[in-house]
């Protein structure tokens, strides 16, 4: 699934007239550059949710022929769903036996997105990286998701109401995770609209939701207007 619905607000004015999802990066939307790389790794269908400029993201997708893939549609055009919200909607639009990998349209990296399927899988993997932001993950020593946390307010969130952050591994999520089928049902208890994280935070304990930390990888946010330039340099080393 590719997160393609938010309204793009730091990459204004470039998304007034058009969904971020379609910003162009080096010659391509960045919507192209996540489908190509999908397809490399052998992805057959992709869901892609939709709100902000909808029907241009539609009709780039119609004449391109969805790139020869099953691509279908989930519509967040009356309301945004946000990133929980977001694969619940979408939900019926998988096979509910295979497990789902979701990508944010605006991550490059240098990630092979055929490696984050283990034989031996927890109930969802959150790639995960050492990088300078306000909020992060908590991890244990096995690297199961414990809690989260933001430093500059101090604040914590996690299901243990003793969990102290000092004793936790602490690492910035990708915005790129996969879920796989038995935690499906379990999106049917969130509301209709929330983020992931709500969802990774409530379940922690109960679920074994695994962080996947690789040492080498190489990670663009392509978020805001003085990131466009990097990004093509990114693209191209």
């Amino acid at each position: 699934m590719i997160f393609a619905a938010g309204l793009g607000t730091r990459l204004k004015p470039l998304t007034d007239t058009m969904p971020k999802a379609l910003v162009p990066v080096a010659g391509q939307p960045l919507l192209w550059h996540v489908i190509m790389k999908l397809k490399a790794a052998g992805f057959e269908r992709i869901v892609i949710n939709v709100h902000h400029f909808a029907s241009q993201i539609v009709n780039y997708l119609q004449a391109h022929r969805n790139f020869d893939l099953d691509i279908r549609i989930s519509d967040e055009t009356e309301m945004l769903l946000e990133t929980g919200g977001g694969i619940k909607k979408a939900l019926p639009l998988f096979d509910p036996d295979s497990p789902i990998l979701i990508h944010n349209v605006d991550i490059l990296s240098n990630v092979s997105l055929d490696t984050l399927f283990p034989e031996r899988h927890p109930d969802a993997l959150l790639l995960v990286s050492q990088r300078n932001t306000k909020r992060y993950l908590l991890f244990d020593d096995e690297m199961i998701l414990d809690g989260w946390t933001n430093i500059e307010t101090g604040e914590v969130r996690s299901p243990y109401p003793s969990l102290d952050p000092s004793g936790m591994k602490r690492l910035a999520f990708s915005g790129i995770h996969v879920l796989w089928p038995h935690v499906f049902p379990l999106f049917r208890e969130m509301p209709d609209r929330f983020g992931i994280i709500d969802f990774y935070l409530k379940y922690c304990n109960q679920c074994a939701f695994m962080g996947l930390e690789k040492s080498d990888l190489r990670l663009m946010d392509v978020g805001k207007l003085d990131t466009i330039g990097e990004a093509e340099q990114f693209l191209k080393e």
